[in-house]
C-alpha cells in the first residue's frame, strides 16, 4: 500500500478506516499532533518528534493510553505494511469520544490516529514565494494542535496569489509561516524567533541550530521586525519535510541571496544529518 490509515489500532487502506462521529477532534479539534519523515523503515528524529507530541498532549491535559515505546511499534506495523522506501508519517491523539460537551469528558480515552502516505523530502532546489499576513492566532502557537484553521485560510490567500508560504507578523515581528519555521541569516549570524508560545518549536529548526554550532556558526534567539526580515542575508524555511530551503521573494519583492555559500552550508549539514539518521 502506498496510502495508509490506522485508527485504534485497526489499519488499512486510507480510505476504508472510519472515525466515530463523536470523536472530539471533529466538532472541537481537541487534540495534537505531530509528524516526520519515514525513510528506509526509520522514522526521521523520532525521539524529538515523540517528545514534542508528548509535551503537546500535556499542555492541552489528554493523557495518552500509550508510551513511546508503543506508539513506535504502532508505526511499524504500518511501515510493514508500505510498498516504498521514504514516506510521510503523521499521528495525531484527540482528547477521546463522547457526547459533545465543551467540558472534559470523564472517562474517555484519548484516540490515535495515523496516516503514512507516499512523499519525498523537499527538493534542496526548492525556493519559496511567500506573502506577509497578520498572525491572528491564538497564544498557544508552542502547541501543535489541530486547530489549523487560520492557517488553512491564509494558506488558501497565498495560493490565490501565485505563493506557497506565509509568513505570520505580530506586533511588527515575524513569528512563523503557516506550515513551518522561518529563520534567517544575518551577518553571519543564523538568527530565529525565541521558542516562546508564539511558535511551534520545530525539529528541523532545531536541527539546523544543531548543524551551527558544529559548523561554527554563530546563532541567536531574537524576533526580527518585518524590515529587518526582508533585509536579511537568507530567509530559510523548515519544516518536517522541508529541511533548509530559500525564501526569495516576499509580497512581490525578491528577498535575500545575500549569503549563498554559508546558507549551502547549513543546507547540505542537514540534509546530511537526515541521510544519517535514516540508513
Amino acid at each position: 500500500m502506498k496510502r495508509i490509515g490506522y485508527y485504534n489500532g485497526e489499519i488499512g487502506p486510507i480510505e476504508e478506516v472510519k472515525v466515530p462521529m463523536l470523536d472530539r477532534a471533529l466538532y472541537f479539534a481537541d487534540g495534537c499532533y505531530d509528524a516526520s519523515m519515514l525513510k528506509n523503515g526509520k522514522v526521521h528524529n523520532e525521539k524529538a518528534h515523540f517528545d514534542r507530541f508528548w509535551n503537546s498532549a500535556r499542555l492541552l491535559k489528554i493523557d495518552l493510553p500509550f508510551t513511546q515505546e508503543e506508539l513506535h511499534d504502532e508505526i511499524m506495523k504500518m511501515v510493514e505494511l508500505y510498498d516504498g522506501d521514504e514516506a510521510f508519517i503523521y499521528w495525531q491523539a484527540s482528547r477521546g469520544t463522547a457526547l459533545r460537551d465543551h467540558g472534559f469528558p470523564k472517562d474517555a480515552k484519548a484516540n490515535l490516529m495515523m496516516m503514512l502516505t507516499e512523499s519525498s523530502t523537499t527538493s534542496t532546489e526548492k525556493e519559496y514565494k511567500a506573502i506577509m499576513v497578520e498572525d491572528k492566532r491564538f497564544r498557544y502557537c508552542n502547541i501543535k494542535t489541530l486547530n489549523l484553521l487560520p492557517n488553512c485560510l491564509v494558506t488558501q490567500q497565498g495560493r490565490d496569489l501565485g505563493c506557497n508560504e506565509i509568513i505570520f507578523v505580530r506586533d511588527g515581528y515575524v513569528t512563523e509561516m503557516a506550515h513551518s519555521n522561518v529563520s534567517f541569516l544575518v551577518n553571519g549570524t543564523f538568527t530565529y524567533h525565541p521558542m516562546d508560545d508564539k511558535i511551534l518549536p520545530g525539529i528541523s529548526m532545531q536541527n539546523i541550530i544543531a548543524a551551527c554550532k558544529k559548523l561554527g556558526i554563530p546563532t541567536e534567539a531574537r524576533a526580527l521586525t518585518q524590515v529587518e526580515a526582508m533585509n536579511a542575508d537568507e530567509l530559510i524555511c523548515s519544516s518536517s519535510s522541508t529541511f533548509a530551503c530559500r525564501i526569495n521573494e516576499v509580497d512581490g519583492i525578491p528577498v535575500g541571496g545575500k549569503d549563498p555559500e554559508l546558507f549551502k552550508r547549513i543546507q547540505d549539514a542537514v540534509y546530511a544529518e537526515y541521510s544519517e539518521d535514516t540508513e
